[in-house]
């Protein structure tokens, strides 16, 4: 579906992606692992086409998509979630969420995404005309997960989703992920709370200064000494 082969990025002097290789198979929750600094964000940014590539190919579904502008990423069904939520927040819920639409124009199709973001987030729809700076931290999330998804995207990227929240909301969050695999909606994702991503992963790497030092299941990875030693707190 997705696969990213040998690329390299720099920001200015810096080398922050080292010849990467990564797959997002069909079906799948996929997790990017590590510390801060280690080049997950760049890498979601260069999937979306917002930060340019060096060296290396981005394929999606047979496409290469390397120097593709991000609005025609979108277009191609890959969303980014960013981390920070980066809500409207002078705008209502509703705003918002049709908002993630502005690529759409099939209007029936629109609200039946509307209707089923509401389904995933019941108290969006309680807020639905509440102006989105005024809602909570977790709120604000869910709305940016439902902004996102509004797009009908094939791949879901999500950049620290559970940032800042309370641990009640964050094991929301991360049930609501599982729904939208379920849903059909690939997910690739960005997380501080490597225990809780690798537990609703399929297949998870671990990044290193801009490069993939480890690979596999997300259940092998849990229970990878190395793993738990740097990045479980055992």
């Amino acid at each position: 579906m997705l696969s990213i082969k040998g690329l390299h990025v720099f920001y200015g002097g810096i080398h922050a992606l080292r010849g990467i290789d990564l797959d997002v198979a069909d079906g799948q929750i996929i997790s990017l692992i590590g510390a801060n600094g280690a080049g997950k964000s760049t890498t979601l940014k260069s999937i979306m086409g917002l930060v340019p590539k060096t060296e290396g190919t981005i394929i999606w579904n047979d496409t290469d998509i390397t120097s593709t502008h991000t609005k025609e990423v979108v277009k191609q069904g890959i969303v980014l979630c960013p981390e920070g939520r980066r809500v409207f927040p002078d705008l209502t819920v509703e705003e918002n969420l049709r908002i993630g639409a502005y690529l759409r124009n099939d209007k029936d199709g629109i609200q039946k995404d509307k209707d089923w973001v509401y389904d995933l987030f019941p108290r969006m729809k309680e807020r639905e005309w509440q102006l989105a700076g005024t809602l909570s931290g977790g709120e604000q999330q869910m709305l940016a997960v439902g902004r996102a998804l509004m797009s009908k995207p094939k791949l879901l990227m999500l950049d620290e989703p559970s940032l800042g929240l309370a641990p009640l909301v964050i094991k929301d969050i991360f049930t609501i992920i599982k729904e939208i695999k379920e849903a059909g909606v690939n997910v690739l994702l960005i997380e501080q709370n490597a225990k809780a991503a690798l537990e609703i992963s399929d297949y998870a790497y671990v990044m290193e200064t801009g490069t993939i030092t480890m690979s596999g299941a997300g259940k092998e990875l849990l229970n990878d000494e190395r793993v738990k030693k740097a990045y479980l707190g055992e």
